[in-house]
């Protein structure tokens, strides 16, 4: 044995050091103290946000440490769902505490799951508070000119981009999901991407349907 491993050995013998007769007290002063497992992690993250705990997005946040922060923003008011989108696909370079606080992702998934912002929308707004280390969502989305389309706008360019790719619409109409695509598509850039893609899809399945 070499003398560190002797230091060790005596370390782990040394009554003074570590009771050889620990009392109950003490086991759960221990135990209370251990940190929480990645499974048990994994776990809670899971439980807040309605996925397995073998999701890929539970996983990844956990591995970097971004579960608390996850949870936090959750427990803040933040959609879940979207909580853990941004935090899985836009926090890849920050730490188990990213630059804008849990709060500010928080509101932001309010305004986009409101209506407010886009996904796309959201994502630069996440951007810019990663940048500026926070900030308010809908102030910055203001100053990019970021405006939710209302329902009468969006439905006058849902029913120009069908009337103007009749081919299209026609396979949609019939089934083929694919088609879908570039009706969507002619709506996103007559809106300067300000429509929802989900939205648009909606308004096509409505028609359809």
């Amino acid at each position: 044995r070499t003398k560190e491993d002797a230091d060790d050995y005596r370390y782990f013998l040394e009554p003074d050091l570590v009771p050889l007769d620990p009392d109950p007290a003490w086991i759960d002063r221990v135990r209370r103290e251990l940190p929480m497992l990645p499974a048990q992690r994994r776990q809670r993250l899971a439980e807040a946000t309605a996925l397995a705990p073998y999701d890929d997005a539970v996983a990844v946040i956990v591995e970097r440490s971004q579960d608390d922060y996850a949870l936090e923003a959750i427990g803040l008011g933040g959609d879940p769902g979207r909580v853990v989108v941004h935090v899985q696909q836009g926090f890849a370079e920050q730490g188990p505490q990213p630059a804008a606080p849990a709060s500010a992702l928080a509101a932001l998934t309010r305004l986009e799951v409101g209506g407010a912002l886009t996904a796309t929308q959201a994502k630069v707004v996440l951007g810019d508070l990663l940048e500026r280390g926070g900030g308010d969502p809908a102030a910055i989305a203001a100053e990019r000119g970021f405006e939710a389309l209302d329902t009468a706008e969006l439905d006058a360019m849902v029913d120009a981009a069908i009337a103007a790719q009749p081919d299209a619409w026609a396979k949609f109409a019939a089934g083929e999901a694919k088609a879908g695509g570039a009706l969507v598509g002619a709506v996103m850039k007559a809106s300067g991407g300000k429509a929802d893609g989900k939205a648009v899809t909606a308004a096509l399945q409505k028609r359809r349907d």
